[in-house]
């Protein structure tokens, strides 16, 4: 598993030219090389390449030749890298090896993932569903009943808005990992305060940043009467 990121390049996720503890400059493998390597090896088993925030970085610049090579039907081929300087010294990417990428679409400040990747890949969209399994979950970390019900149903009425905003989408809903931050000996009122005011008031405000009478009211529904 890897995460992508601006400065991240094709020589940390193939291979490229690293100084030496001698003196100078040799050629490295980089992560995705040698995990092709250990998979080519045991091709009887699947190998599973993780890239967190795909997105985030210099796509076309960090797979390189990869490119072609991770296609379905350009499995195995062989292929000169670019710092390779035998002509008869060539890689390719293996059957037994998925590469699952994960991304936030809803990041305004990325640029649209490139086509050519966006055809090598299949796409599934993760929604967050704030159902009984979910209560269950929070329930069993310590946070009271008449708590959890009051989250889960704001959660799931502001989603449903946010779903329904033509400027928005699915995209920009709020998900599960602002709660489940919760343990025994902490005061729920409390964490749900900091919750709401320190987490999930910037983000309305962000993304309803032409609109503060809506999240005032919204905000106004997420806290706790006492």
């Amino acid at each position: 598993m890897v995460q992508f990121h601006q400065s991240y390049s094709y020589e940390d996720f193939i291979q490229g030219l690293r100084p030496s503890t001698s003196g100078g400059f040799e050629l490295k493998e980089g992560i995705f090389y040698s995990f092709c390597q250990r998979a080519k090896a045991h091709p009887e088993k699947s190998y599973f390449f993780i890239i967190d925030e795909i997105n985030r970085g210099n796509l076309s610049k960090i797979f390189g030749e990869l490119m072609m090579l991770i296609e379905t039907d350009k499995r195995g081929w062989d292929l000169k890298l670019t710092y390779v300087e035998e002509e008869d010294e060539r890689f390719s990417v293996p059957e037994n090896l998925y590469i699952i990428g994960t991304m936030n679409t809803a990041d305004r400040s990325l640029a649209i993932v490139d086509y050519a990747l966006r055809r090598r890949f299949a796409f599934i969209s993760l929604q967050p569903d704030y159902n009984e399994n979910f209560r269950q979950f929070l329930i069993e970390k310590g946070l009271s009943a008449p708590l959890t019900d009051h989250l889960i149903k704001q959660v799931n009425e502001i989603n449903d808005e946010i779903r329904s905003d033509m400027n928005l989408g699915e995209g920009f809903q709020i998900g599960h990992s602002y709660f489940c931050t919760f343990r025994p000996g902490y005061d729920e009122t409390t964490w749900w305060q900091e919750i709401v005011d320190f987490e999930i008031k910037p983000l309305l405000e962000e993304i309803w940043f032409d609109d503060p009478n809506r999240c005032r009211q919204i905000l106004n529904r997420l806290r706790i009467k006492r």
